[in-house]
């Protein structure tokens, strides 16, 4: 049985497909909260949709801010949006010269 995937946790996957890798991002571009998105985004990786990596300490320390966790999707997780962006009627893939989708690695 597949885990339902609600329609926040659905913009925030098609988020991450679109290429926006961390948490201020998604909040940004969804206008969701952090209450909203950081637990969607334990629950995803919990349930194998999303993986996640720290960005290297020195790269926050250069830019003066706290590391960030880069989140990206798995097969699981394409999966997931790809039917719930059927469910939703989700827009398409972005294609924006400023992003560049994440490859998910397996």
């Amino acid at each position: 049985m597949k885990p339902y995937v609600s329609l926040s946790a659905a913009a925030i996957l098609a988020a991450v497909r679109d290429g926006h890798q961390h948490g201020f991002d998604i909040m940004d571009v969804l206008g969701l909260p952090s209450g909203t998105v950081y637990p969607a985004l334990r629950r995803m990786e919990d349930a194998g949709f999303v993986e996640s990596s720290w960005e290297p300490a020195e790269t926050a320390q250069r830019e003066a801010r706290p590391p960030r966790k880069y989140y990206r999707l798995t097969r699981s997780g394409r999966d997931a949006v790809e039917e719930a962006a059927r469910r939703y009627r989700l827009p398409p893939p972005a294609v924006s010269p400023h992003l560049r989708p994440t490859r998910a690695r397996r």
